[in-house]
């Protein structure tokens, strides 16, 4: 046991030694990364388990989703693996969307940290490759089959061994292979900085982690269940839709109360479909999660400890848990739908803390080759935040997300256009006593003999987010082509000179808008 006893301030101090160590790992990651999805656009999360997978520390511009996935991620290896079969040098991953963040897109890489010939803990980071191969993400794809290269949970390095002959498939199934790589060896570098940071500071403290992890849990946990025991007990509920398609996705949210625990029963929500929007569990949980963990517990540490009084139900075959080969590239529009509905349900008993919905934000690919050589880039154009009984929502933000608007000069530098304009889209959020966020418009023209691949993915397209309380409604998202409206579910090719305009929607209002005007 540790000499140092876990008083307030000794707390404290380690817990925000612990934030130091995955906040460098974390710098360390987009520093060495290949892609502009981490670097620019803050598409990744870095995540310090104990030896059993539970969820200590993470980095501080780590996405939400990710947060409440690799943990799970984690447990998954350890079910498959055993703990004291894991040697020094081995490293883990997979995109199996049911053991991973939800889609094949992003790859998972865990570590096992090692101290006196033990695993005293995980370093796992989940990060937004640029290419996996398949056809380019978008919400149109039938089956997880056309979305590209599926990587079972394996070992990536063996002892220090690195396993050749999945690099080699990794590298002949995508389009850009130095930059997707070169993103899998970045993870791998940060992975193990957190480890030789981490066992450092056990040297150098004599802390005992597994003790610390226990009380940081316990007070996390405490906290939440304080939270949850002031609001009322009882079942509420709400219904949200995603319009993206002929027929709306809905998403019916049943929040129960009782004994200082929050279940969350999305039955009734539509069956999978044959598109690209399913949100598996594990994604579902994060958002769930998410959504509750800010609502009413934001200044205590976020750890595993947060998330026991938490629980989410959707039945088999269903939008929220679909099975495989499910397709769930485009999972983002439909899982950031669940924030939205769990704070209308919860609306009538917390009106001052929640927020109105918001659009979230549009994913774009540009595609194609330029001399002969291929590339794929990838990038976020945010939308506008859902207002509060306090603020105005903020303008191009990708709540309940936390990406980066991906700058001009990186789409100029990495594809084939110019841009025109990129400003906020002004008057887009919806009207109240506080207004919605505005959203964000892009447009950029084509210089591209060879011509340019388009996949977008977008949601509020139909309509746009809810106000609450009175409030009007944010304008929804657009996608046009030369000035007229195309559909984000296909794929597109783009020829020289074509225009392309994306504006994203504005987020919706928040109580009944004064009688005289706002300026």
């Amino acid at each position: 046991m540790s000499d140092i006893a876990f008083n307030a301030v000794a707390l404290e101090i380690l817990w925000t030694r612990l934030i130091s160590i995955v906040d460098e790992a974390s710098a360390a990651f987009v520093r060495s990364c290949f892609s502009t999805l981490a670097r620019e656009s803050n598409d990744f999360a870095v995540v310090l388990t104990d030896p059993q997978g539970r969820s200590l520390a993470q980095s501080a511009i780590s996405i939400p989703s990710f947060i409440g996935t690799l943990p799970a991620t984690v447990r998954h290896v350890l079910e498959r693996f055993e703990l004291r079969e894991m040697r020094a040098g081995d490293v883990y991953i997979t995109n199996d969307p049911w053991m991973g963040t939800g889609h094949i897109h992003d790859i998972n890489i865990v570590l096992p940290i090692f101290r006196v010939g033990a695993v005293v803990g995980f370093a796992a980071i989940a990060s937004h490759l640029p290419d996996i191969g398949g056809r380019i993400r978008n919400a149109g794809i039938p089956d997880i089959f056309e979305e590209g290269l599926q990587i079972p949970l394996m070992k990536l390095v063996d002892a220090g061994e690195p396993n050749e002959t999945l690099l080699v498939m990794i590298r002949q199934n995508v389009r850009v292979p130095e930059q997707t790589l070169g993103d899998v060896w970045g993870a791998v570098a940060a992975c193990r900085m957190l480890a030789e940071r981490l066992v450092a500071l056990l040297v150098e403290t004599g802390a005992d982690f597994e003790a610390l992890g226990r009380e940081l849990r316990r007070r996390s946990e405490t906290a939440m269940r304080f939270a949850i025991a002031a609001i009322p007990e009882g079942t509420y509920r709400s219904s949200a839709s995603y319009d993206g398609f002929e027929e709306p996705i809905g998403i019916e949210c049943a929040i129960r109360i009782a004994e200082g625990a929050i279940h969350i029963d999305y039955t009734g929500s539509s069956a999978q479909v044959r598109r690209a929007v399913n949100v598996v569990p594990i994604y579902a949980f994060a958002y769930s999660a998410f959504a509750l963990k800010a609502l009413l517990s934001p200044d205590v540490p976020n750890n595993d400890g947060s998330f026991i009084p938490l629980t989410t139900y959707a039945p088999e075959g269903s939008i929220l848990n679909p099975t495989y080969p499910a397709a769930s590239g485009a999972r983002g529009p439909v899982g950031h739908i669940l924030p939205a509905a769990i704070y209308m349900a919860l609306a009538p008993v917390l009106p001052k803390r929640v927020t109105a919905p918001g659009s979230g934000n549009c994913g774009l690919t540009l595609h194609g080759s330029r001399g002969g050589r291929a590339f794929a880039v990838s990038s976020f154009i945010n939308g506008g935040q859902g207002a509060s009984a306090r603020r105005d929502g903020l303008c191009a933000i990708s709540f309940p997300s936390n990406m980066g608007n991906t700058p001009i000069e990186v789409l100029e530098s990495q594809a084939p256009i110019v841009v025109i304009r990129r400003c906020v889209r002004r008057d887009s959020g919806g009207i109240g006593a506080m207004r919605g966020g505005d959203g964000l418009v892009l447009e950029f023209e084509v210089r591209s003999a060879e011509g340019l691949g388009l996949s977008a993915i977008m949601t509020r397209r139909k309509s746009g987010p809810e106000g609450l309380f009175g409030a009007s409604a944010g304008k929804p998202a657009r996608l046009l082509l030369n000035g007229d409206p195309i559909d984000p579910a296909r794929h597109w090719m783009l020829k020289d000179g074509d225009r392309v305009s994306i504006e994203t929607a504005g987020g919706g209002g928040y109580g009944a808008p004064a009688n005289e005007a706002r300026p």
